[in-house]
């Protein structure tokens, strides 16, 4: 199984052209498209989906993702193998959430030209690099010829909790679709402070009290929750967060025990 990760989105060809370079080497490949839809160039909330998703396919799964600001220059085209799956894509962090706790049983700089589509292009890695060296793994070819094997990869750090005099302040990592804000605060940061005691203000506006569902609040109030992934989430009810108090990756939000 092949999974696909990109920022390329859904008007543009270019996750269908990967798709096709791919079944043209192995037409018997299995492609899930986990998400074409990260923010441009949004390296971190690639890092974070990724994390949250790639536990849930079989072992043996190969992950490409390309969200790749650097595509073309001296950053490197990798493949990490860890616990029997692979992770194909630009070293630039995007694998860093993902593989948080892992140490790879391998990893290749692809710079091996017989697995690339020629001539590669400096601005399509995704077809020309990472498409076929996917393609090719699936059918069974030991990595290991695809490039030197080499010691590391990047990591990026988390974005960091830190305590104030009367709480915490965290920041916006990644905006799903509806508008929700994820915040770099996790449940275990919250823990030691009282649910219904908290107040948390995010771009102005500001919001009372930790509930455990969005229907907690009434239609168009905002309203702060852990979320799926474990993460403080701040959302409005049948409403977008994001358009409501104008939010963007990075943001900060303070929380404060009142």
């Amino acid at each position: 199984m092949i999974t696909l990760t990109t920022d390329f989105g859904y008007k543009d060809p270019f996750v269908g052209i990967m798709k096709g370079v791919i079944g043209g080497i192995n037409p018997q490949a299995r492609l899930v498209d986990l998400t074409h839809g990260i923010a441009p160039q949004e390296i971190v909330g690639a890092a974070l989906l990724l994390h949250h998703a790639v536990n849930y396919f079989p072992r043996g799964s190969i992950h490409v993702a390309v969200v790749d600001p650097g595509v073309g220059s001296h950053r490197r085209p990798i493949l990490i193998e860890a616990r029997g799956n692979y992770f194909i894509g630009p070293d630039n962090g995007i694998f860093s959430l993902a593989l948080r706790d892992e140490v790879p049983s391998r990893i290749v700089h692809l710079s091996n030209p017989a697995y690339h589509r020629m001539p590669v292009s400096t601005t399509f890695h995704g077809r020309d690099i990472f498409a076929p060296v996917a393609a090719h793994l699936s059918l069974g070819v030991d990595c290991t010829v695809m490039g030197e094997a080499t010691g590391e990869f990047t990591r990026l750090p988390w974005p960091a909790v830190t305590a104030t005099s009367n709480g915490l302040e965290g920041e916006i990592v990644y905006i799903d679709g509806f508008g929700n804000l994820f915040t770099s605060v996790g449940v275990e940061d919250l823990k030691a402070l009282s649910s219904d005691r908290l107040e948390f203000t995010v771009c102005g506006v500001v919001t009372q009290g930790l509930v455990t569902h969005y229907a907690a609040a009434a239609v168009g109030d905002f309203v702060a929750l852990i979320n799926s992934w474990g993460l403080l989430e701040i959302a409005v009810y049948r409403g977008n967060a994001q358009d409501r108090c104008g939010a963007r990756t990075g943001d900060k939000i303070q929380i404060r025990l009142i």
